[in-house]
C-alpha cells in the first residue's frame, strides 16, 4: 500500500553522515510507519477493549501488534526487492524500531491520558475520536524523529538502499 519515493537524498548518506531530507520525504516515511502501527494499534485496542482486558494488558497487546504490523509493512517492500528474509528483517528492525517506539509511547500515552478513552468501548465515539487523535499526535511527534534519522542515513533511509 505505501510506496517509497526514490528521491530521498539521505539514502546516499552512510550512517553517521548527514544529508538534507525534505519534510515531505520524512512525512512519507512517517506515514508508512504509521500505517503499519495504526493497523496493529487499532486491532490491539479493539481486541483488548472488547475482551474487557485491563488497560495495561490492552496497551501491551496494541504495542505488540503495532510492532508486528509495522515491521511487516517494511519487510514486504524489501522482500519484494529480492532481499532474503533474514536480511529483510534486519532492515526492518534498523529502519523502524525507533519510529515505532516513539509512535507507541505517544499514542498509548495519549489513550491512557484522555479521560474515559480506554473505558468507552468500541461502539463509542469517544473511543474512536481519542484513538484517531492519539494516532495523529503520534504522527506529528514522530515526523521530526524520522527526518533526523533519515538525514543521518538511518531509519527509512536504510530501506531505500534496498530498493531498485
Amino acid at each position: 500500500m505505501a510506496t517509497h519515493v526514490p528521491s530521498h537524498t539521505a539514502h546516499d548518506a552512510g550512517p553517521g553522515t548527514t544529508a538534507t531530507v525534505s519534510w515531505s520525504s520524512a512525512a512519507q516515511a512517517t506515514l508508512h510507519c504509521l500505517t503499519g502501527c495504526a493497523i496493529g494499534e487499532v486491532l490491539g485496542m479493539v481486541i483488548g477493549t472488547s475482551l474487557g482486558l485491563h488497560d495495561l494488558a490492552t496497551v501491551a497487546l496494541a504495542v505488540a501488534l503495532a510492532f508486528v504490523f509495522g515491521y511487516a509493512f517494511t519487510m514486504r517492500g524489501v522482500l519484494r526487492a529480492g532481499v532474503p528474509f533474514r536480511q529483510a528483517l534486519g532492515v526492518a528492525l534498523a529502519a523502524d524500531t525507533l519510529s515505532i517506539t516513539v509512535m507507541e509511547i505517544v499514542d498509548n500515552g495519549a489513550m491512557l491520558a484522555i479521560p474515559g478513552a480506554m473505558d468507552a468501548g468500541i461502539g463509542s465515539w469517544v473511543f474512536w475520536t481519542a484513538l484517531a487523535a492519539a494516532l495523529a499526535l503520534a504522527f506529528v511527534i514522530t515526523l521530526p524523529v524520522n527526518r533526523w534519522l533519515m538525514s543521518r542515513g538511518r531509519g527509512h533511509a536504510v530501506v531505500h538502499a534496498h530498493h531498485s
